[in-house]
């Protein structure tokens, strides 16, 4: 059985709402109490703050999920009134989510408004007798609002409505939806003031940037023209760097398509973009884009294969091949709430055998193409040890078939990029 621990790190008892949790009874805790919940697995529901009788921010979980991994979110749509964070017990102490000062940031951003954009929110951003905000209504319900949220919190927690019914929500929020590793202990924190799981260590979790950085040095000509005018959040891939140093990736599209199979483009990059350590961005393309992105414009190289919009569904697809090579895992997930993912995330490139191994023309170590192509037969080291580490339904080892895709109906894919 594992267990919602929640804390209440404020000087006053607080009333929270429960969904699915605590027989869907109210939960009041006291001033620096603790309250401990059953949360089996296979269930889900929500832990909601109330102030002064409405509904503020809320934790929401899916316990044993998707290929039995936990779901938790911190949101904002509701509302908020203080301030809250979750995480799986166990995680560093700065992987968590919400932001942990999200009522202190609201009243600084609110504070710097022209008084016209505080006329427009009159009704839905509360004062207390002193001129700060004590509360806000639900940005869901008022967009205003929700643009206003954004200014401070976007990437930290949900804010608009999501991927629900025919919106394809915002890619900010639904990265919030993201899945832990494994089904374990949830933490929720409620605070007054920092409610980080410890104050002392600041957030280092990724947060989703408002527009990407991209450079258009090595698009076709007209091509720079259509990115920079695509909206953030349209067709096209959000990209996470998940390292501590930046890294520049490398989009290429394919020579030919046709019959499930593509000319792969090894040398004329479309376009590339840097991300820095621990960020995420939307980086658009055009709907008719079939190819990969990867770390680099040198192989042997981990490729996130994709195309934004297929002619038969009409749905973008995606999956993660070391057929030509592996210099870390990487994770290929859809962002229209369906929660769908694959890929891996463990360094196999970590006691791989020497006759597996190979290096790019800077020296930096990977594993061999399974392929070979330019190189000669494919490197049959690297195929057994890459079975034994993956097994055979995580991403293309060798072959054309068997890895199930990842598909998402709003034109955007989320790939991950882990570096050793």
């Amino acid at each position: 059985m594992h267990f919602l621990n929640i804390h209440n790190r404020s000087n006053h008892e607080q009333t929270f709402q429960c969904h699915g949790y605590n027989g869907n009874q109210d939960l009041k805790i006291k001033a620096n109490g603790q309250a401990k919940l059953e949360a089996p697995d296979g269930s889900s529901g929500a832990i909601i703050a109330v102030h002064e009788g409405v509904i503020g921010e809320q934790c929401e979980i899916t316990k044993h999920g998707w290929m039995g991994n936990d779901t938790i979110d911190i949101s904002n749509i509701c509302g908020a009134g203080g301030n809250m964070t979750c995480q799986q017990v166990g995680d560093p102490a700065g992987k968590f989510k919400g932001h942990e000062t999200f009522m202190q940031a609201c009243n600084a951003a609110y504070h710097k408004l022209p008084q016209d954009k505080k006329n427009q929110l009159k009704g839905h951003v509360f004062l207390d007798g002193n001129g700060n905000v004590k509360r806000i209504g639900a940005p869901k319900d008022f967009q205003p609002l929700e643009e206003f949220v954004r200014t401070f919190a976007n990437g930290r927690t949900y804010i608009g409505v999501g991927a629900w019914g025919p919106s394809n929500g915002n890619p900010a929020d639904n990265e919030q939806s993201k899945a832990g590793k494994g089904s374990k202990d949830i933490l929720i924190i409620y605070s007054d003031h920092n409610a980080a799981p410890d104050p002392k260590k600041p957030f280092t979790g990724q947060s989703v940037e408002p527009a990407a950085f991209v450079s258009f040095a090595a698009a076709p000509e007209g091509l720079a023209e259509q990115l920079m005018t695509a909206s953030s959040s349209g067709p096209g891939i959000l990209l996470t760097n998940h390292s501590s140093k930046a890294h520049r990736y490398f989009f290429y599209e394919n020579y030919w398509n046709g019959n499930g199979k593509a000319g792969a483009n090894f040398d004329h990059p479309l376009t590339n973009v840097e991300v820095g350590p621990n960020r995420t961005v939307h980086v658009p393309l055009k709907l008719e884009f079939k190819g990969r992105v990867q770390r680099g414009d040198q192989q042997p190289a981990t490729w996130g294969e994709f195309q934004v919009k297929a002619a038969d569904d009409g749905r973008a697809h995606g999956d993660i091949s070391i057929q030509q090579g592996c210099d870390g895992a990487a994770t290929v997930a859809s962002t229209d709430g369906t929660n769908v993912s694959n890929g891996f995330t463990q360094d196999i490139l970590k006691g791989a055998p020497a006759a597996a191994l190979d290096k790019k023309p800077s020296g930096e170590k990977t594993l061999a193409s399974t392929e070979g192509n330019w190189k000669g037969p494919g490197n049959q080291a690297a195929i057994d040890w890459e079975y034994k580490k993956l097994g055979q339904g995580k991403a293309y080892i060798k072959g054309g078939s068997g890895v199930p895709d990842v598909a998402s109906k709003n034109s955007c894919l989320h790939f991950t990029f882990y570096v050793p």
